[in-house]
């Protein structure tokens, strides 16, 4: 089915032998986090905590725990997303095909954000941060932090869904010297959708309007991860995967999603920061406070019977782990048709993501010398290297494979 919830995924995933279900009291100081990271360890089902000490909402994690499951979710709609991006690369196809490719157009369609009538008032019920489940994973961590956030930000000069931004992430909802239900803490590092709405935002005196969407359909919080080119909305990928157009509306400005279970509104005004972390990261250790973006907090809500979706950060592999190999699936080569020359690159999940790519590229340009040295791909690895994500690599290796018999996933061969 197309889920139109988070809890319709997770009474499939029940039905389906995916889920368990924890009725006992449990505190989100820690246990929550520790709980995830044994169940992750052994390869076990998503988990639905039902009484979260502090809070009245229910709490859900390791949803996209394996690959498998990831795989099951998006069951319908997975082969014919890959369709699409296949089209992409080679439109032609479509042409050739029209009979064949008629179902991927139709799936298209789902591409389209859907403005919802129904307001606020029969959707949601107006809480405070300190309402949520407030979750700390760490023992050093800052805080709670919302670690499966979908935040969404418009472009101040070209406003409206089809020109905004969904990205992950990481907001710290207490601690430091964060004001509790009043001010929370925005993460985010460069080559980010985020930080070109804020710079245009600054530039005009203005204050970014920030909406943070927790839970909802799973295809949200897919679509929040996935790498798109600058200028296509996150929200167009989200009906496509979700098999559903996304629904929103306005309230006092912000934008709001109908399907999302928390909406977290406010302002971010230039220049003012506060010390953000530390957050135990992707490697395994923490990243250390530093000044990151105040958001004044406009607005909470909360729908009936809401579940707080989370994951926990640490030591590779977790449950990003799957995020990754599901989008490496669902893309791919799609960035090596981007990129001319390269024909395949590989970042590194047990280095934590960003600081270690492996590429194989082409080495065309000079047939005609004598003396074999690297030319072509040292013009691939600058592109690879100012693009989207991958430009936050600290270690990029690159070879050239005439023999078209390596791998950058067989890691020890391909060294």
């Amino acid at each position: 089915m197309n889920y139109s919830s988070l809890e319709q995924c997770l009474l499939d995933l029940e039905k389906n032998n995916h889920l368990i279900r924890v009725k006992e009291e449990v505190d989100p100081y820690l246990e929550m986090a520790a709980i995830y990271l044994r169940v992750y360890e052994a390869g076990g089902p998503a988990i639905l905590f039902e009484n979260v000490k502090g809070s009245k909402f229910r709490a859900a994690s390791n949803i996209f725990g394996t690959v498998e499951r990831s795989k099951f979710i998006f069951k319908k709609t997975f082969t014919q997303v890959q369709k699409l991006i296949e089209l992409k690369g080679n439109p032609i196809e479509a042409i050739k095909h029209p009979i064949d490719n008629f179902t991927t157009g139709l799936a298209a369609l789902k591409a389209l954000p859907l403005k919802n009538p129904i307001r606020k008032p029969i959707l949601y019920e107006e809480i405070k941060i300190s309402d949520l489940p407030l979750i700390q994973h760490w023992q050093k961590d800052g805080g709670a932090f919302v670690t499966l956030p979908q935040v969404y930000t418009e472009d101040i000069d070209a406003p409206g869904i089809m020109k905004s931004n969904l990205g992950m992430y990481r907001i710290q909802l207490t601690g430091n010297d964060y004001e509790l239900n009043k001010e929370i803490g925005l993460h985010y590092q460069l080559h980010r959708g985020i930080g070109v709405h804020q710079t245009k935002a600054n530039k005009k005196g203005f204050p970014l309007k920030v909406s943070c969407f927790v839970g909802g359909p799973p295809s949200h919080s897919l679509s929040a991860v996935m790498p798109l080119p600058e200028g296509i909305s996150e929200m167009t990928f989200a009906g496509v995967i979700g098999g559903r157009r996304f629904r929103y509306f306005y309230d006092d400005g912000f934008c709001i999603s109908s399907d999302a279970d928390f909406v977290i509104t406010g302002e971010v005004y230039p220049n003012e920061n506060k010390p953000e972390g530390p957050f135990g990261d992707h490697l395994g250790y923490y990243s250390l406070q530093h000044q990151f973006p105040v958001m004044k907090v406009h607005k909470v809500y909360a729908k009936k019977d809401a579940i707080w979706a989370f994951t926990v950060v640490g030591r590779p592999p977790q449950e990003d782990t799957s995020f990754g190999n599901l989008i490496h699936e669902l893309t791919g080569d799609a960035i090596p048709q981007e990129i001319p020359g390269l024909k395949e690159v590989n970042a590194v999940d047990a280095a934590g993501v960003h600081p270690l790519l492996l590429a194989i590229g082409s080495e065309r340009y000079t047939p005609y010398a004598q003396t074999k040295q690297p030319a072509e791909i040292l013009t691939i690895a600058n592109h690879i290297l100012g693009t989207g994500q991958l430009s936050l690599a600290k270690f990029l290796f690159i070879t050239a494979d005439e023999t078209n018999q390596l791998s950058t996933h067989n890691i020890q061969a391909y060294f």
